[in-house]
């Protein structure tokens, strides 16, 4: 069996070194979570919450998925949503994408994509709906508009969700976030679809 060595032997070099940087982080880390920052992004390896706004363990609440759909039949999505809302208390949630996803180019694909084809409708319906406006674009010019369309149809679908429109009602100080990512430049991109 594989064990992973050196991945252990990382893990342990990065704990010292925060701990040298900031003495007692990970004891302060273990008695509490408190995020202000719901982030709600892709599962893509090149695309790390915590590093992209370069925030420690503890700042950032995360939940990721393929394409960052938030549907409302994804019960993982809508718990994550609910604990940050209800018990965290988080006053941002941050639906990021990106630029170059992946799941986002699938769903543009006309030949089916297997399982993964149940996640991507999510996708294909926000294609759909926006097709007179990407059909007279280029393919490059297309992908990045349906990585940003997605990105704006999530952020409506986290508005719409109870436990968001609750809060609100109750007056509890919560914002909603619409970001695109672009990976050939490491820079974040307000899409100004905020609430």
């Amino acid at each position: 069996m594989k064990t992973l060595k050196h991945l252990f032997d990382r893990n342990r070099a990065w704990a010292e070194e925060i701990e040298r940087d900031n003495p007692g982080f990970f004891a302060g880390l273990a008695r509490q979570q408190s995020p202000e920052y719901l982030w709600i992004g892709c599962s893509d390896s090149r695309v790390s919450a915590n590093q992209i706004v370069d925030m420690l363990p503890g700042e950032i609440f995360v939940h990721r998925n393929i394409a960052n759909v938030v549907a409302y039949s994804d019960v993982n999505c809508l718990s994550v949503i609910h604990y940050a809302v209800e018990v965290l208390k988080v006053k941002h949630i941050i639906v990021c994408g990106h630029y170059g996803c992946g799941g986002i180019q699938a769903a543009m694909q006309t030949r089916d994509q297997g399982y993964v084809e149940n996640w991507l409708c999510h996708v294909k319906e926000v294609k759909r709906q926006h097709a007179e406006r990407l059909q007279n674009l280029d393919e490059h010019a297309r992908f990045d508009l349906l990585c940003e369309l997605n990105v704006r149809a999530q952020v409506c679908n986290v508005k719409e969700t109870g436990v968001v429109q609750a809060a609100w009602k109750s007056g509890q100080e919560l914002y909603v976030h619409g970001w695109i990512y672009d990976i050939s430049n490491g820079l974040l991109k307000d899409l100004e679809v905020n609430g």
